[in-house]
C-alpha cells in the first residue's frame, strides 16, 4: 500500500512538472524543446560535491576495478546487463514492444541458466539481436510526458524530474523488479539487490570512461554544462531509440553512473 501511494504522488509531481509551461516538454513527432536549468544554483553545487566525491572515492575505487583481468570485468558487465533485463523487459511491454519483450525475456532465461547468472552472454553466441536497455524514465518519455527541469541528484549524478521519478519507480514499484521469481522457487529479487547492481554499475561504468572523463575534464570550458549537455543528448537517443552514439562515453549509460 505505502508503495502505491508513493508511486501515486510521484505520478502526479511528474505529469505536474511534465505539462506546467514548457519546461523541456517532449514532442517525439517534432524536434525536442531544451531541457530548463531550473534549480542551476543548486545543481551546480551538487556537481562540485559530486565531483570531490568522485576523486576521492570513486575514482580510485574504478581504478583498482581496471586492474581485475578482463574476463572477470567482461562477466560483471553481462551479469549485470542480464539482471538489468528484470526492469527492461516490463517496460518494453508498457511501451508496446511486446516482441523485444518476449526476446528480453529469452535472453534473460538463456542467460540466467547457461550463462551462469549472466555471467556468460550465452544469448549472443546463440545469436539473440542485440540487448537494449530501457527503464521507467524512457517509458514515460515515449508516452510524450516532458523531461522537466534537468537536476544533479546527490552521488546518482545527471538526471531529470521525469528521469528521477522514473528511477523511484525502479526502486519503489516495482512488481516487475522484485516479483521476478528465480528458478521457480519464490526467491525474490530484494532492495538489496537492486542497490548492490546500482553500485557495481557505477563502478564499473566509471571504469571503462575514466579516460574519456578525464579529457572532458580536461577540455571542457565549463565541465557541468558538458556533462548535462552529454546527458540530455544521450537521453532523448534513447527515448527515440536513436542507433546514434553519445560521444565521449564508452556506453553512455548515465543512469548506471553513481559517481558523477
Amino acid at each position: 500500500m505505502k508503495k502505491i501511494f508513493t508511486i501515486s504522488v510521484m505520478s502526479l509531481f511528474i505529469f505536474a512538472s511534465a505539462f506546467a509551461g514548457d519546461d523541456g516538454e517532449l514532442n517525439l513527432s517534432k524536434k525536442s524543446k531544451p531541457v530548463k536549468d531550473c534549480f542551476e544554483p543548486i545543481n551546480r553545487v551538487t556537481f562540485a560535491v559530486n565531483m570531490g566525491l568522485d576523486k576521492i572515492i570513486f575514482k580510485p575505487v574504478a581504478k583498482g576495478y581496471r586492474v581485475l583481468p578482463s574476463p572477470v570485468r567482461a562477466g560483471v558487465s553481462n551479469a549485470l546487463d542480464n539482471l538489468s533485463s528484470l526492469v527492461t523487459i516490463p517496460n518494453n511491454i508498457l511501451q508496446g514492444e511486446i516482441k523485444k519483450a518476449g526476446v528480453n525475456t529469452g535472453r534473460f532465461a538463456v542467460n540466467t541458466t547457461i550463462g551462469v547468472l549472466g555471467i556468460f552472454d550465452v544469448a549472443e553466441m546463440i545469436g539473440f539481436p542485440e540487448y537494449e536497455k530501457e527503464d521507467y524514465g524512457q517509458t514515460l518519455g515515449t508516452f510524450g510526458i516532458g523531461p522537466g527541469c534537468y537536476l544533479v541528484l546527490p552521488v546518482i549524478g545527471p538526471s531529470t524530474v521525469r528521469d528521477t521519478a522514473g528511477s523511484f519507480m525502479n526502486i519503489m514499484g516495482g512488481d516487475p523488479w522484485y516479483n521476478a521469481s528465480m528458478n521457480g522457487n519464490n526467491e525474490y529479487l530484494s532492495e538489496s539487490t537492486y542497490f548492490a547492481s546500482r553500485v557495481l554499475g557505477g563502478i564499473d561504468f566509471r571504469a571503462k570512461n575514466i579516460d574519456s572523463l578525464e579529457n572532458l575534464e580536461k577540455n571542457s570550458m565549463d565541465l557541468y554544462a558538458s556533462f548535462r549537455s552529454l546527458y540530455l543528448q544521450d537521453r532523448q537517443q534513447k527515448i527515440l531509440n536513436s542507433k546514434a552514439t553519445t560521444e565521449t562515453m564508452d556506453d553512455g549509460d548515465w543512469e548506471e553512473i553513481d559517481s558523477q
